[in-house]
């Protein structure tokens, strides 16, 4: 007498944690196919909603390019190579980054990266003395690493792990500065937003372009966005302008997308296919 338990289930259909061993083990049939088995999977509890979030963000990032998370030309902060060590500091100490791009002659000219801990040694180094940081601030100024605007973020990721650097300056078809590009842009499509203690949202939601405009955060509470430009957006219906600019849209706009709403000109400034970061807002006169 065999003990072999009987089965309801019929020979051909799989259960769901077969269908997932060969999602993992095999090749599914396409992406499709294994979207539906991660989704199953969350749906029976299985996966939690980080989980699934982090495998869908890995599976995106094979989608996106360098320009959809770069950080733009704009937002950049940078040295110039004729600065002064204390004009490096504050900027270095306001910013709250890192890493800082150097530039040359000209705003299309980075000769470098200056690391924030490098400075900091050469300021113990040399025992804050201006005069001596200056002659030797060229010692501590690192190459630079430049990416197409076109890359695959996947592929830019292998990248940063394989050659071990964490920012690239993007460049655009004609050779210009497009903007920047860190391994934290990266990781934040895969894991979600990364927030450090520098992250300030009330100074960053808007802020002066310099010519007139303003860069404004997507998750900028439609009230304060209301009380800064003077309109009346719906509150009730949308907590940030990201939402208001994306249902005006009618769809996740892309980079350089440009709606006019009423006396606001809204042109997105960076954003992926899954959301809308910021965007550069100037009121007709």
């Amino acid at each position: 007498m065999s003990d072999d338990r009987p089965t309801s289930r019929s020979p051909g259909k799989k259960s769901l944690f077969e269908r997932l061993g060969d999602a993992f083990t095999g090749e599914p049939k396409d992406r499709d196919e294994l979207l539906a088995i991660i989704h199953e999977a969350h749906e029976n509890k299985i996966l939690d909603d980080d989980s699934l979030r982090i495998i869908q963000g890995a599976l995106n990032v094979s989608d996106l390019h360098v320009r959809d998370i770069m950080i733009p030309r704009s937002h950049m902060v940078c040295l110039e190579y004729g600065e002064s060590i204390k004009q490096w500091a504050t900027k270095v100490t306001e910013s709250g980054h890192s890493r800082f791009p150097v530039l040359g002659e000209n705003s299309d000219e980075v000769v470098g990266v200056l690391l924030a801990k490098d400075m900091l040694s050469l300021t113990l180094k040399y025992d804050f003395s201006e005069e001596l940081m200056q002659k030797h601030i060229k010692d501590i100024i690192r190459d630079v690493n430049f990416v197409p605007e076109s890359k695959r973020v996947n592929v830019l990721l292998r990248d940063f792990r394989t050659n071990r650097y964490h920012m690239a300056i993007v460049v655009d078809e004609y050779s210009g500065i497009a903007g920047l590009v860190t391994i934290e842009d990266v990781l934040e499509e895969i894991v979600g937003e990364i927030e450090d203690e520098h992250d300030d949202e009330t100074i960053k939601n808007i802020a002066s372009n310099g010519n007139g405009g303003y860069i404004v955060q997507a998750l900028t509470p439609v009230e304060d966005f209301n009380n800064h430009f003077s309109t009346n957006f719906s509150d009730e219906e949308f907590d940030t302008i990201g939402g208001v600019v994306m249902h005006e849209f009618g769809r996740v706009p892309k980079r350089d997308d440009t709606i006019q709403i009423d006396a606001i000109e809204i042109k997105v400034t960076t954003a992926d296919n899954r959301r809308v970061r910021s965007f550069e807002v100037s009121v007709a006169n």
